[in-house]
């Protein structure tokens, strides 16, 4: 395979990731506009939905697969395919994220929100604006961005803290509400990891630039054991 082949199919491929990255984007903004609005109709949408962004992931891998069989890429293009790899295994279970957020929506039934969905909405938008500048320094080769968007994960946590604290007072006040509050928390919970998930793949894009893999802020992702 000459060289440009190999370049353009390499292209290919980090094209294809940036689109499984976007309908990841898409799906986690909408599994919890979806639970915003008690729309089980949509969230039933996400779940379907949930299959086209795992074949995407597995149509990734099997190109990442032959351009490593049929060429022997130097180092650099070896990272970079080996990070294309990781990423896509990424965004796949954080796709997983929206259909249980959506699973939470159509488990809630009839009943209405104990309150207006604020915080959780904001973990959603902070977490896919985390996503989607790693995406970019990612075909950017942006080291320094990759090195500083991890550190944004703490207000993704301030933002969980507080819906936890919140739901509790629901619960002391009313033992009734424990149910919705509980699975409001665990959709509360899968946007955190969300956002944890969002580090990973910084790692990834030093990685590939640098050759250098290793944890970041290793302190602060040792809270977060729960898979």
């Amino acid at each position: 395979m000459p060289r440009e082949t190999f370049t353009r199919e390499l292209n290919a491929l980090q094209d294809q990731m940036l689109t499984l990255g976007s309908m990841v984007q898409q799906a986690i903004l909408d599994s919890v506009d979806a639970l915003k609005r008690r729309d089980m109709a949509a969230s039933q949408r996400i779940i379907d939905g949930d299959s086209v962004i795992n074949e995407l992931r597995f149509s990734i891998e099997r190109d990442c697969l032959v351009l490593i069989a049929t060429q022997q890429p130097m180092a650099s293009d070896l990272r970079t395919i080996a990070a294309v790899l990781e990423i896509a295994t990424e965004l796949e279970r954080m796709g997983d994220y929206a259909k249980g957020i959506s699973r939470i929506n159509i488990s809630m039934g009839k009943q209405p929100l104990l309150k207006p969905l604020i915080d959780i909405p904001r973990m959603a938008e902070k977490g896919c604006d985390m996503l989607r500048r790693a995406l970019d320094a990612f075909i950017q080769r942006d080291v320094e961005a990759a090195r500083a968007i991890p550190l944004e994960d703490d207000e993704v946590d301030a933002l969980y803290n507080q819906v936890y604290r919140e739901l509790l007072t629901y619960i002391i006040a009313d033992p009734h509400t424990i149910d919705q509050a509980t699975q409001l928390l665990w959709a509360a919970h899968n946007l955190e990891r969300f956002s944890d998930r969002v580090t990973n793949i910084c790692e990834r894009v030093v990685f590939t630039v640098t050759g250098e893999l290793k944890e970041m802020d290793a302190e602060h992702m040792g809270h977060h054991a729960i898979t």
